[in-house]
C-alpha cells in the first residue's frame, strides 16, 4: 500500500468512526535513523585482522545469524542490514569506522562491537550522540553504568567479578599460593587485575610477579620465563587467545607447571587450548556462562542440538569446537529479542528502553540456571558463572553457579 492510499484509508475509517460515535486508535510507527518500514540498520566493528583476529569468527557468525533471520522474513517484517567493518583491534581505527557507521551509514545502533580498548575509544562519542551501543563484546565493568552512560550496555559477566572468583577460589584451594600474573596492558587487562587484587584482599602479597605485554608484541615468551623464575605455583593468565595460548605452550616447554587460571574470553578450545597443546593445559581453570560445544554433556541438550543444526545449515565451514561461535549466536538472539520487543517504535530511545527491560529471559546456550535480567538501573544482562576445569580435550564444569552478588 503506498503512502497516499494509506492516508485515504485512515481518513475513511476516521469518518466512519465519527458517524458511529466510536473512536479508533491507530498505532503510530516511529523511526530514527537506521529504521524504516522495510529495514533495520545495525553497525558493528570486529578484529577480522590483527592481534585479536581469533575473535573474527564472532563477526562472521553474527553475519550468518542476521542472514538467517532475513531469510525467515526479518523482524516484524523488516530486514536487518548488518554493516560490519574490520578495525584490527586498533582504537583509532574503531573511532574512524564508528563515526562512519553513525554519520554516513546512519545506523540505528551499534551491536557487539568487540574489545575493551576499542569500545573505550567510542564510549563518550556514542553517548554524546545518543546512539545505542548494545551488548558490547567485552566484560569490562564500565559498560554497566546507566547513570553516566545511558546508551551503552554490556552482555557477558564482568571481568572484575570473574577475577574476584578466581582469587577466592585459589586462596581456598592452593596451599601456600605464590601467584604470577600475565596481563595485557590495556583497560581489559587492568579490569581483571583490579578485580583479582580485590578478591585477594589482605592476601595481596601472595602475588610474587606481575608482568604485562603489549598487543603489538610478537610473543610473550620472555614474560613467561620471568614468571617461572619468580618461583610462583599459581599463574593467572589475563590474555587474548593468541597470547594466552603462547603463554601456556611456553610454560609447558620450560617445565613450569603452576595451577593456571585462564580468563573466560580465551577459553575457546579451538582458538586457545588446542594451539597451546592439550598436554600443556590439563587442569586449567576458567569461569563459564555458556555451554561449551566440546563438552559432551551438552550433546543432547535441545539448545546445543538446535545450534549445531543451525551452524551446519547457516554457517557451514565454521568450527563447531569454537566457543566464540556459541557466544555470537547467544548474543545475537538477545539482540533479536530486543528488536522484536520494539515493535513499530524503532527509535533509539525505545531500543534502549527495551534492552533495559528483560526479566529472566532464557537465551539459548546459557548454562542452566543463568538467565538475562536487566532494568533501567541494571545494565549487566548476564551476572553468573560456573567454574570449569580442562580435562582431556574439553572443559568440565564443577561447583555451583555463582551469581555476582555471591562473590
Amino acid at each position: 500500500m503506498n503512502k497516499t492510499s494509506r492516508r485515504t484509508f485512515v481518513a475513511g475509517v476516521s469518518a466512519a468512526a465519527l458517524l458511529t460515535g466510536r473512536s479508533v486508535a491507530f498505532a503510530q510507527k516511529k523511526y530514527d535513523d537506521g529504521a524504516s518500514d522495510t529495514e533495520i540498520k545495525i553497525g558493528h566493528t570486529n578484529p577480522y585482522s590483527g592481534p585479536a583476529s581469533a575473535y573474527g569468527v564472532i563477526g562472521k557468525t553474527i553475519q550468518a545469524y542476521w542472514k538467517s533471520v532475513n531469510e525467515a522474513g526479518g523482524i516484524n517484517g523488516r530486514k536487518v542490514n548488518f554493516i560490519t567493518y574490520d578495525d584490527g583491534y586498533s582504537p583509532p581505527k574503531t573511532v574512524e569506522l564508528v563515526r562512519q557507521l553513525v554519520e554516513q551509514d546512519k545506523v540505528l545502533c551499534t551491536f557487539n562491537t568487540l574489545g575493551t580498548p576499542t569500545n573505550t575509544a567510542i564510549h563518550k562519542y556514542m553517548n554524546q550522540k545518543k546512539v545505542p551501543m548494545l551488548f558490547v563484546a567485552t566484560g569490562a565493568s564500565k559498560w554497566g553504568k546507566p547513570k553516566e552512560f545511558p546508551w551503552t550496555m554490556g552482555y557477558q559477566p564482568d571481568y572484575h567479578t570473574e577475577a574476584v572468583i578466581y582469587a577466592k577460589h585459589l586462596l581456598a584451594n592452593v596451599k601456600d599460593a605464590k601467584i604470577a600474573v600475565l596481563m595485557q596492558n590495556d583497560d581489559y587487562g587492568k579490569d581483571y587485575w583490579e578485580g583479582f587484587k580485590e578478591g585477594l584482599g589482605k592476601e595481596g602479597n601472595r602475588v610474587v610477579k606481575h608482568v604485562s605485554y603489549e598487543v603489538t608484541d610478537p610473543t610473550v615468551d620472555s614474560q613467561v620465563i620471568q614468571l617461572k623464575d619468580s618461583g610462583a605455583n599459581v599463574f593467572f593468565n589475563i590474555a587474548t587467545p593468541k597470547f594466552a595460548a603462547q603463554a601456556m605452550r611456553k610454560a609447558g616447554d620450560i617445565g613450569w607447571k603452576p595451577v593456571i587460571y585462564l580468563n573466560n574470553v580465551s577459553s575457546s578450545v579451538a582458538s586457545t587450548m588446542k594451539p597451546a597443546g592439550f598436554d600443556n593445559v590439563q587442569g586449567v581453570i576458567t569461569a563459564q556462562y555458556l555451554m561449551d560445544p566440546t563438552d559432551k554433556q551438552w550433546a543432547d541438550h535441545p539448545d546445543m542440538k538446535m545450534w549445531t543444526e543451525w551452524m551446519k545449515k547457516s554457517n557451514p565451514g565454521a568450527s563447531l569446537d569454537d566457543a566464540s561461535n556459541v557466544f555470537a549466536y547467544s548474543v545475537s538472539f538477545l539482540m533479536h529479542e530486543t528488536l522484536k520487543k520494539c515493535g513499530d517504535n524503532l527509535t533509539r530511545e525505545n531500543l534502549m528502553k527495551q534492552a533495559a527491560n528483560h526479566q529472566k529471559l532464557k537465551v539459548p546456550l546459557l548454562l542452566p540456571g543463568i538467565t538475562v535480567n536487566t532494568s533501567p538501573t541494571d545494565y549487566y544482562p548476564v551476572q553468573a558463572v560456573q567454574l570449569s576445569r580442562f580435562k582431556g580435550e574439553t572443559w568440565e564444569l564443577f561447583g555451583d553457579v555463582m551469581h555476582a552478588e555471591s562473590t
